[in-house]
């Protein structure tokens, strides 16, 4: 089973990294995969930032910061949550998303070797970078497990280093127009059975002309959470249009250069 494969990844590296085409729900999996592990939801045990360009070590790890009184040294999430982590025991989650916008080597630091599985507990503690005296040092407990998600399509972004990548094990999400639970979950949803097919069918033919283009690929795909409303809406065909119109439309035209090309495979989308 594809889930076992996936928690048997994240036990055994405490890390991993889901990566795949925009709407393909990595941030949704990486929340589940940590209630999976734990048996129950339990947001106490989890914590969730974005990576972005101008994120620090100062914001992850530690660093000085304003009080209004001057500048004090204050801990940075991960290192609160990290703490946190040691006094409970049970297995806790650091959820990273967007893990490849951030300049990585920067804002780890020293703590890329503490990310490994076998280098956790006292005995491979660290002294920060701004640590107030020698003795002090700082390690990461067996029960922290970090999962990133990484959107694939992202051509801005620079890809995560060697470094970092050979402590994470990586899983690929793919699309799932084409399995038979996405028709089923939306006709679920009340989707006419007739639309439920048209998008399955229709998205997957745009998938395939994306994965086939030279300068794309598959890891430019439409992922299928762009057509899953959260509620039920009063107009199906409607509400399908306007995704096509004001969120797939857009993301075609960050694809190809030509806006032609761009009508024909929006067009063929919305055709009758």
């Amino acid at each position: 089973m594809e889930l076992d494969k996936i928690l048997n990844r994240l036990t055994r590296k405490k890390g991993i990294i889901l990566q795949g085409p925009p709407g393909v729900g990595k941030t949704f999996v990486a929340r589940r995969l940590a209630y999976a592990l734990m048996g129950e939801c339990d947001d106490s045990r989890v914590c969730m930032v974005q990576f972005h360009p101008s994120y620090g070590y100062e914001d992850f790890v530690q660093g000085y910061r304003p009080d209004g009184m001057g500048l004090r040294l204050r801990n940075g999430v991960f290192h609160e949550f990290a703490r946190r982590a040691r006094h409970d025991g049970r297995p806790c989650f650091f959820i990273i998303d967007e893990i490849n916008r951030g300049n990585l080597a920067k804002i780890f630091g020293e703590l890329l070797m503490l990310l490994e599985a076998d280098k956790r507990g006292p005995n491979f503690a660290l002294p920060l970078t701004y640590a107030e005296s020698a003795e002090e040092r700082f390690w990461l407990p067996e029960n922290l497990h970090v999962i990133g998600t990484m959107n694939t399509a992202d051509r801005s972004l620079a890809m995560v280093d060697y470094a970092l990548r050979r402590r994470f094990a990586f899983v690929t999400l793919e699309p799932a127009l084409h399995r038979p639970e996405f028709r089923s979950w939306l006709r679920a949803k009340g989707a006419p059975e007739t639309l439920a097919e048209r998008i399955a069918a229709r998205v997957s033919e745009l998938n395939k002309t994306i994965g086939d283009e030279r300068d794309l690929g598959a890891g430019f795909r439409v992922g299928h959470s762009y057509f899953c409303p959260a509620d039920a809406p009063p107009d199906w065909k409607a509400w399908y249009e306007d995704v096509i119109d004001a969120e797939i439309a857009p993301l075609l035209e960050e694809y190809f250069d030509s806006s032609k090309r761009v009508r024909e495979l929006t067009e063929a989308l919305l055709a009758k």
